[in-house]
């Protein structure tokens, strides 16, 4: 393929960074650069922010109706659905997810997720008005927020991406977003696909750069009024640092240690076909991944042997081949840290049941088995965003739930078993946003998603996705027409025993 040299996006117009630096866009399966992109300063957050808080002013996409807002959103939808093997290949290629995930699950989610704010933006509710005092009418307003920084991350590039931005432009918000280093290029298209959908200049910027240059500006620009942020959790704490001298509204979709809880009477195949599938999709680059599996004692060996089975079938490779299951992890740097985690296990006791290993030329490391890990070993505790998966025995079900809240996130988690009471009470037990029985993976924006603890806080995807992107204001209309209202004595003066008194 011809490298691409892209600019940032910057009202409406493709534009240099002002520091004239460009980094390399890699693929992680033949490690190749395939793209530039401009490395971004303090300066460029300045212009950008600068560009989004005017049009956000000018009212060119904040004030316009509901419906004209939808008729863009629909649009949106529309390019990318034409653009989809183009953009699904260019998605495979630069984050390393295999093609066919790209194409048949990220892009079609994507596309429904504008499609359903297009219509969600028509619907906004609120309390009924009425008169709560006995003097007047109260009702409630939503208005957008403002400027909203949205700063995706590199698992999803467009997927998660697509999560912040259709809301926040469904409710009337500019933007400024900044798409993670290792993978700018889907939300760059992105830009351009907004614009012949006739979304106003200055409403959609994109920034490209380095977290600690353009992300450290945009969380502490004082003209940014919202941050909404996907990623890990010790970097969603340094932004509420950073956030707090300005006070902002943060929207945190942080890490998550997702438990799988089997049940004594579950149906063991359905069980490991979901688990493995549930660890390993997206080469484990997944903060609802299944990272342990908490079985009953008298079925771990059966369960892992059935595990083991499954996890050498997936077929490493080429992401963009259509017969790989699992593509390299997303850099170096990644590949890396799963490697350190494993290997910390094994000196903590952990047993390799199978993988364990990198693999090259590429960013690969095989999907991984561990057993014997006790709960409070590092692997177990922290997220490793990896095809690794631990498989813990428990005595009974209470042991189960404590095992599996016992952890710093609270994301999501899966309870399998033949009995839906039973599967329910673990439910009910769990400290967790997300919780599926028989199942784990499946979302719709239907449904909201986003954590307990420190998974973070706000919702993504639903109605309540887009009440987050806006600001609540109480209108209240006095009825009453008198000078001196009833209440007014507890101010100054004397209760009027003249109901009339005042008009």
């Amino acid at each position: 393929m011809r490298m691409e040299t892209y600019g940032m996006f910057i009202g409406g117009k493709w534009v240099k960074s002002k520091s004239q630096k460009y980094m390399d866009v890699i693929n992680p399966y033949n490690e190749k650069v395939i793209a530039k992109v401009p490395e971004g300063n303090e300066e460029d957050v300045a212009e950008a922010v600068k560009v989004a808080k005017k049009s956000f002013e000018a009212g060119v996409w904040s004030k316009v109706t509901p419906s004209e807002r939808q008729a863009v959103l629909l649009r949106i939808a529309d390019l990318i659905e034409k653009d989809i093997d183009r953009l699904a290949r260019l998605e495979s290629e630069n984050q390393g997810k295999t093609i066919k995930y790209a194409r048949e699950s990220d892009f079609p989610f994507i596309i429904d997720t504008f499609r359903f704010f297009a219509g969600a933006a028509r619907i906004f509710e609120g309390i009924a008005a009425n008169e709560y005092s006995g003097m007047g009418t109260s009702f409630i307003r939503r208005e957008p927020v403002g400027v909203v920084s949205c700063i995706v991350p590199w698992n999803y590039p467009l997927y998660i991406g697509a999560w912040q931005i259709a809301p926040a432009l469904a409710a009337g918000n500019s933007i400024v977003a900044k798409p993670a280093s290792y993978t700018p290029l889907t939300l760059l298209e992105f830009a351009a696909s907004a614009k012949r959908a006739g979304l106003p200049d200055g409403v959609l910027n994109v920034i490209t750069g380095k977290g600690d240059t353009v992300g450290k500006e945009l969380v502490t620009n004082p003209d940014v009024d919202m941050i909404s942020f996907t990623g890990d959790t010790s970097t969603g704490k340094e932004i509420m640092t950073l956030a707090s001298s300005t006070v902002k509204i943060l929207h945190l979709e942080l890490g998550g240690k997702a438990p799988a809880i089997i049940l004594s009477d579950t149906n063991l195949d359905a069980a490991a076909e979901g688990c493995a599938v549930g660890a390993f999709w997206n080469s484990g680059e997944d903060c609802t991944a299944v990272t342990r599996v908490l079985v009953h004692e008298t079925q771990h060996d059966t369960f892992v042997e059935r595990l083991i089975n499954i996890a050498k079938k997936f077929r490493l490779g080429n992401q963009l081949d259509e017969n790989t299951d699992m593509g390299p992890l997303v850099s170096k740097r990644q590949q890396e840290r799963v490697k350190n985690y494993v290997e910390i296990a094994v000196k903590q006791g952990a047993k390799i049941e199978c993988g364990g290993k990198t693999r090259s030329p590429g960013y690969f490391f095989e999907p991984t088995i561990l057993t014997n890990v006790k709960q409070h070993d590092k692997v177990c505790q922290e997220e490793v965003f990896g095809p690794v998966l631990i498989v813990q025995p428990y005595k009974d079900v209470n042991e189960a739930v404590k095992m599996a809240n016992d952890v710093q996130y609270g994301l999501a988690a899966s309870v399998w078993g033949s009995h839906i009471k039973d599967c329910i009470r673990v439910v009910n037990e769990l400290k967790f946003g997300t919780v599926w029985i028989n199942e784990h993976g499946i979302l719709a924006n239907e449904m909201p998603h986003g954590g307990y603890k420190q998974s973070g806080f706000g919702k993504d995807m639903s109605l309540l996705s887009l009440e987050e992107y806006t600001k609540v204001k109480h209108v209240y209309i006095d009825q009453t027409g008198l000078v001196r209202k009833p209440w007014h004595y507890v101010v100054y003066g004397k209760k009027s025993k003249n109901k009339g008194d005042g008009q």
